[in-house]
């Protein structure tokens, strides 16, 4: 059977019957796409969706965005690959124009293909430079699938791997509407960040590599710290020899809006970042960065063989064009505040909905069984989502008892489109 003529009954048979069946897919009939333009895809069966989730936070500015998509097709047609053995002109500008938009002294880039490959080559930096081995992590993070990332991710769900690398210490989430000391923000003093302190003391040797940190808990379901909870933990972290890595791979490149990076809005300037994801609009990348001094201390043998791939380089440099050019970064915070406005709306109207949370285009919806109690209701996010699904919008969902709607269409998304997709969520939820 030719592709273009297969429905989404042939498509998802191959998959159930060739791939991993721990590959999983969202909704009870798995939905096949093939094609995809700005906001909006369409599946295999012809069925158009809007795209209120670009997989996951990856499409940043559009699918099939037609500059980016030129910048790859002309790239593929000079240099498809040569490793980092070979110096190349993307990836050599790429770093430049990387450099450029840094936050603090950062300016050196080291380019991998994916997120979890960024945040290991963060940790090895950050063990290199400080000459310590042990690294703090946050409760309800997600760092990616290899070894080490699955110990960095505090989320029981996706750390599946039968052993974990010693070392790694998780200190408390800054999830306010959760408080694990049951607190109540700003009388709470912080007391979330003021126990990495004690974390340190007692769960290390007293001395630390790094605190790896997403600004925003992204699979934890877009949980926004105080802001002020990084000056305090960074500065404890620094105290006892540690570096802040920020894991800006969900929220980097303008999704948070106003400002390049999620941790900007936080007043701290990381000592490394790593990001992926929506860098280069889908096409695979992965991207560690830092300042000289911490650089050079990474000594012996190392190199990515797809890491800093031409086509990719020019993916990410087309992708940052756009947003620049479209004038994307305050294009977030106006879309941002709409979407929260319906959102907070839908709050006031449906009792399920315990906490509307984010920033920019990536905006979480909580739902309880009871709000009083907070009891997590993950039932009613699965027949939320079929019913999305009839509406022809697609969301994403997470956080540790999977009741948290993730919220994240591409940063391109038109008022109309917002407009659209709120109203598709509301006859979603009136249906439930």
């Amino acid at each position: 059977m030719k592709a273009e003529t297969a429905t989404n009954v042939d498509v998802t048979k191959k998959y159930k019957e060739f791939l991993y069946p721990g590959v999983i897919t969202y909704y009870q009939e798995p939905l096949a796409l093939v094609s995809g333009k700005g906001c909006r895809v369409k599946d295999a069966d012809g069925r158009e969706y809007l795209d209120f989730f670009g997989g996951i936070l990856t499409v940043s500015v559009g699918h099939c965005h037609e500059k980016i998509t030129k910048a790859v097709a002309e790239q593929l047609k000079k240099l498809q690959h040569v490793s980092t053995l070979y110096p190349t002109q993307p990836a050599a500008d790429l770093a430049e124009r990387l450099a450029g938009i840094c936050p603090g002294g950062i300016k050196r880039s080291f380019f991998t293909n994916s997120g979890t490959e960024a945040d290991e080559t963060a940790v090895l930096t950050a063990q290199h430079a400080t000459g310590n081995v042990e690294v703090i992590a946050l409760r309800h993070s997600y760092s990616g699938r290899s070894a080490m990332a699955m110990g960095l991710t505090g989320h029981s769900p996706w750390r599946i791997s039968k052993a974990h690398l010693p070392g790694i210490k998780h200190g408390h989430a800054p999830y306010c509407y959760r408080c694990p000391f049951k607190l109540t923000y700003p009388s709470c003093d912080l007391a979330c960040a003021r126990d990495i302190e004690e974390l340190i003391l007692t769960e290390t040797s007293g001395r630390v590599a790094a605190f790896l940190a997403e600004p925003i808990l992204g699979v934890g379901g877009f949980v926004v710290p105080p802001k002020d909870y990084f000056k305090v933990v960074v500065d404890i972290v620094r105290k006892y020899g540690g570096l802040f890595i920020a894991d800006e791979v969900q929220t980097g490149w303008g999704r948070t809006g106003g400002k390049w990076f999620g941790i900007e809005h936080f007043g701290v300037a990381p000592d490394i970042m790593t990001s992926a994801k929506g860098m280069a609009n889908g096409i695979p990348i992965g991207w560690t960065a830092t300042t000289d001094k911490i650089a050079e201390g990474l000594k012996g043998l190392t190199i990515s063989t797809f890491g800093g791939n031409p086509v990719s380089c020019a993916a990410a440099h087309a992708t940052i064009d756009v947003i620049e050019s479209s004038g994307l970064l305050s294009g977030v915070d106006a879309m941002g505040a709409l979407l929260r406005g319906h959102l907070l709306e839908l709050q006031d109207e449906f009792p399920c909905i315990g906490d509307v949370r984010g920033m920019g285009l990536m905006v979480g919806v909580e739902l309880v069984s009871d709000r009083k109690t907070k009891a997590p209701d993950s039932k009613t996010v699965m027949r939320l989502f079929e019913e999305t699904r009839k509406e022809g919008l697609l969301i994403g969902k997470g956080g540790l008892y999977g009741n948290v709607l993730r919220i994240s269409p591409p940063m391109g998304v038109t008022r109309a489109e917002v407009e659209e997709g709120a109203k598709k969520l509301r006859k979603a939820f009136e249906r439930i």
